[in-house]
C-alpha cells in the first residue's frame, strides 16, 4: 500500500513546538499499530513514539517522554505528533508507518512494521 505522508515540518529554535499530522485515510496496519519514526543525517532510523489505534496505547522511546505526544484521530483519518521543548537533537526527516506488536505483552513496539518508506517531513532544531 502506499505509504502516508506527513506534514508539518519546518525550522524551529530549541525549546519551541511543531505538530506532525499524518493522512492515515485508506492506510491500514495489520497490527493496529502505527507510529512515527526519525532519521538523522549519518544515523539510523529510531522509533520516536507509537499506539495502539485499538486502544489507544501509546509507547515512547525515553529521548521524547514527557515532550511528544502521539494521537490518533480515527474520525479525521488523522495520526499526529505533537512535539514540544525541541531540542536540536531532534532533528530529523520524520515519518509515519505502520509499526510492530509484541503479541506477547500485546503493546506496539518502536520497530516498523515494513521497510518501504515515503516521504517524510524535515523537522530542523537550532540552538
Amino acid at each position: 500500500q502506499v505509504q502516508p505522508v506527513p506534514s508539518g515540518g519546518g525550522s524551529v529554535q530549541a525549546g519551541g513546538s511543531l505538530r506532525l499530522s499524518c493522512p492515515t485515510s485508506g492506510y491500514t496496519s495489520s497490527t493496529n499499530c502505527v507510529g512515527w519514526f526519525r532519521q538523522a543525517p549519518g544515523k539510523l532510523r529510531e522509533g520516536v513514539a507509537s499506539i495502539d489505534t485499538s486502544n489507544r496505547q501509546t509507547v515512547y522511546v525515553d529521548s521524547v517522554k514527557g515532550r511528544f505526544t502521539i494521537s490518533q484521530d480515527n474520525e479525521k483519518n488523522t495520526l499526529t505528533l505533537q512535539m514540544n521543548s525541541l531540542k536540536p537533537e531532534d532533528t530529523a526527516m520524520y515519518s509515519c508507518a505502520a509499526a510492530k506488536k509484541n503479541y506477547w505483552t500485546t503493546t506496539c513496539l518502536l520497530l516498523p512494521l515494513g521497510d518501504d518508506w515515503g516521504q517524510g517531513t524535515q523537522v530542523t532544531v537550532s540552538s
